[in-house]
């Protein structure tokens, strides 16, 4: 049997691809090599316990009437009703650092008026700093790398200002070390600030239910613990597939959202210098034995930086917590009680080779110590240190595990394919390093590859 595409990977873009090909009659297989849908934003249970991976917000909120938005735009082109995703805003997030602290929301008037309160003489600069990103093409295929960090100082003087933009962007979609493409930078600003956060009511399961769903119901087939070996090639072109259990599946098309340098590993072919992603984190999460807005915590995300300057790159030692995210789910605008316990979760930087290095005790060990770390430098650890009945974690390498990412890496590599298509004939990519970003960017990619190369 010959499909018209294979799909390599059954996350966001992969599901939004394969939905998009199938509406217009296509025969899509999508192989995914785990149990569960979702690669980087996915779900678990332990426990008798329900998480989320991956996901600390969806990104882009807006209301249904707002149709030119990104949110709206891909679930038109999933056909998905917009009250189907059930989504519950945050109530407001905040940039905590040492000096300063600024508040923002799902209306950007509260973060212009935190900036004109805490760095008054920026506002100017501030302002047409955001009209230069509102009128920036960034989903240009053939835009050049542009440093996100040279054309923000040409806006705002204030280093500190500049430090606590960047953070939450760097912290949700930064493959690049202190820094990212231009382009990125404005889709992450739009995204964060400008729209703003908000998450399916019972979390991202409800999603992927939704998009499996609509994936099945249009005809297209799905293999989960289905793993890919190899990318079979003929006269340079892409012929289909070989599975780790041995199996050959023919296609005129392959999708990959496996990630840049994890196709090129699947082709066989050399990964160039620079393209592996280095940034990897650690996460913890902490069930408390109470809802965390009785304890006085009202944010729905922290992004914090406990040094004088913010870095953003791979750590010296195995985790880093001078900086990091801390996510409150509970603090979503829910209408009605949904917790009873508390949930917060806690991610950090960290350096991928120094956890492949550790035996088993050490690794154990250095997990213990990070979580107890995350609490000391949230800044409300007294808060909440003696409330905690249950913990788990991840590292660089659970992420390797799960995604098959090279070096662990949660944004993939720093050179992104923004154009989708390969030297190899009829093989394309999409998600992540395609370079749109977050949950609705990764959607968006997988139907903006798919219109621009297979439903012709």
């Amino acid at each position: 049997m010959t499909y018209d595409t294979i799909i390599i990977g059954a996350g966001m873009s992969g599901l939004a691809a394969g939905i998009r090909l199938a509406h217009y009659g296509k025969k899509v297989l999508v192989l995914e090599k785990h149990a569960i849908p979702g690669g980087l934003n996915s779900h678990f249970s332990k426990d008798g316990r329900r998480f989320d991976v991956g996901l600390h917000a969806m990104t882009n909120f807006v209301e249904r009437k707002q149709r030119s938005a990104p949110l709206t735009k891909l679930l038109r082109q999933l056909r998905i009703p917009y009250d189907e995703l059930d989504l519950v805003e945050q109530s407001y997030s905040a940039i905590d650092f040492p000096e300063n602290k600024i508040c923002f929301g799902n209306s950007f008037t509260m973060m212009s008026d935190e900036i004109a309160r805490e760095f008054p003489s920026e506002v100017d600069g501030f302002m047409k700093l955001v009209e230069h990103v509102k009128t920036y093409d960034d989903v240009s295929l053939d835009a050049k790398y542009i440093s996100a960090q040279e054309v923000v100082a040409s806006f705002i003087q204030s280093k500190v200002l500049r430090d606590m933009i960047f953070c939450p962007v760097m912290y949700y979609g930064s493959a690049v070390e202190d820094d990212m493409d231009f382009s990125q930078f404005c889709i992450m600003f739009k995204s964060l600030y400008l729209e703003g956060f908000c998450r399916p009511r019972t979390g991202v399961r409800h999603l992927l239910r939704i998009l499996r769903k609509k994936l099945l119901e249009n005809g297209a087939e799905v293999r989960m613990k289905t793993g890919v070996k190899e990318i079979l090639r003929h006269n340079n072109k892409a012929i289909g597939v070989q599975l780790e259990n041995g199996e050959t599946i023919h296609a005129q098309n392959v999708l990959s959202s496996a990630g840049y340098g994890e196709t090129l590993e699947m082709l066989n072919d050399e990964v160039p210098a620079g393209v592996a992603g280095e940034l990897s984190f650690v996460e913890s999460i902490l069930v408390l034995d109470t809802p965390v807005k009785d304890l006085g915590l009202d944010e729905t995300i922290i992004f914090f930086n406990r040094e004088e300057e913010f870095h953003y790159r791979k750590t010296t030692s195995p985790y880093s917590c001078k900086s990091g995210v801390i996510c409150m789910p509970g603090n979503f605008n829910y209408d009605d009680e949904v917790e009873r316990e508390g949930l917060v979760r806690f991610t950090s930087l960290a350096n991928y080779y120094l956890w492949k290095e550790m035996d088993e005790t050490t690794y154990r060990r250095t997990k213990e110590e990070f979580v107890k770390e995350q609490i000391n430098t949230s800044g409300f650890g007294d808060k909440i240190r003696d409330r905690v009945v249950y913990t788990d974690a991840f590292t660089p390498l659970t992420v390797k595990k799960f995604t098959s990412h090279i070096n662990g890496a949660i944004y993939g590599s720093p050179i992104k394919v923004k154009s989708g298509a390969f030297d190899t004939e009829n093989l394309y990519l999409c998600g992540t390093d395609q370079g749109f970003l977050g949950i609705v960017g990764a959607l968006l990619s997988g139907i903006s590859i798919s219109n621009k190369y297979l439903l012709l």
